[in-house]
């Protein structure tokens, strides 16, 4: 099993910052990791760049960090490649007649494998979501991806998928014409019960499709449903007119639906951890309750909120406390919000690439 030590990002006598504001955020990456935010700069305007293998169970906050990353460094210089969004947008390319073409000319000129051109798209038309697609041609689906996006550090969210595809990850780069770029696996370390009540308690808009989440991640306009006797969000982006969020169907049943999913990423990510030769950065989400005091500043813990419905003054209150959970081992643990692990993987990445 793969131990993942706690990161220390706590200062002492640290200000307060609201890490849900950009503008705080800036603020406290350059106080927690400036050192190593100056030295990724000059390495990245100076044209080099990195691949990262992101690995965790799914939803344990791959895209968060790649995108944090780019909000430090510029959007225009990171892309995070999401496997599955890769392959539904193949899928909506078959269905256009605009195309369609294009990407099969793609497919017989750049596919190599056991099977014909033909049977390939016949598979993609007629697969299933639960069906992995062969990995040579997501191999060379990801090679037209990075084309498109040149000069820019790879974050690869959801590659390998299986066991057999870990190793195409050591001569990946070769194949894409990367070869003088270093590459690097993130192995990301998120408890079941928090994707669980991430899962139970996320709330989607109906219009611009933004997630939030009642429990961990309210919007500013929490209502109160006096028939039902319930609380909920509507969505705060002005296009959308308060909309009440709704929740995704089959969201209530929580890991059960994924947990077969979840036990093979656990599986993938412990068999990257046991290759040699490629530098491994460790992120972990969760800090054990007696230790965060030493390790991390109060305000890196993720809050939860419950709500209270004042029925006099026909307000919703708002109580706010530290999210208390039990990580993979039964220990009573904080999960942490999004900025200290960005923090934690800058500073283990300015070491992997001897910055």
């Amino acid at each position: 099993m793969v131990e993942f030590p706690i990161f220390k990002t706590k200062i002492e006598g640290s200000p307060r910052f609201d890490l849900a504001d950009p503008k705080q955020r800036g603020e406290y990456f350059q106080l927690k990791a400036g050192l190593e935010i100056e030295k990724m700069k000059k390495y990245l305007d100076g044209g080099s760049t990195f691949i990262a293998y992101l690995l965790g169970k799914k939803n344990s906050g791959k895209g968060t960090y790649s995108k944090m990353f780019g909000e430090i460094f510029g959007k225009e210089k990171v892309f995070h490649l999401s496997i599955g969004d890769m392959i539904r947008g193949v899928d909506k390319e078959l269905k256009s007649s605009e195309q369609r073409e294009s990407l099969i000319k793609f497919i017989r000129e750049n596919y190599r494998g056991w099977m014909s051109p033909d049977e390939i798209i016949e598979t993609l038309e007629g697969r299933s979501t639960s069906k992995l697609l062969p990995t040579e041609l997501i191999l060379a689906i990801v090679k037209r991806e990075i084309a498109k996006n040149k000069g820019k550090v790879i974050f690869v969210d959801g590659f390998p998928r299986g066991l057999d595809q870990v190793a195409f990850s050591l001569f990946f780069r070769d194949l894409v014409d990367y070869r003088q770029d270093p590459d690097v696996f993130v192995l990301i370390s998120v408890p079941d019960m928090a994707i669980e009540e991430r899962i139970k308690w996320r709330l989607i808009c109906p219009k611009c499709n933004t997630s939030r989440n009642l429990k961990l991640l309210p919007t500013k306009f929490i209502g109160y449903d006096e028939a039902k006797k319930e609380f909920y969000l509507a969505c705060d982006n002005p296009e959308c007119g308060n909309v009440r969020m709704v929740t995704k169907e089959g969201d209530e049943l929580g890991l059960d639906p994924i947990r077969e999913r979840i036990k093979i990423d656990q599986e993938l990510l412990e068999k990257a951890y046991q290759l040699y030769g490629v530098p491994k950065v460790l992120l972990r989400n969760a800090v054990p309750i007696d230790k965060a005091e030493e390790y991390v500043n109060d305000y890196e813990i993720t809050p939860q909120y419950e709500y209270t419905w004042n029925e006099k003054e026909k307000k919703v209150e708002v109580i706010e406390n530290p999210w208390t959970i039990l990580d993979d081992q039964g220990i009573a643990s904080f999960s942490l919000l999004a900025p200290p692990v960005v923090v934690s993987l800058l500073k283990q990445l300015v070491t992997a690439l001897g910055l």
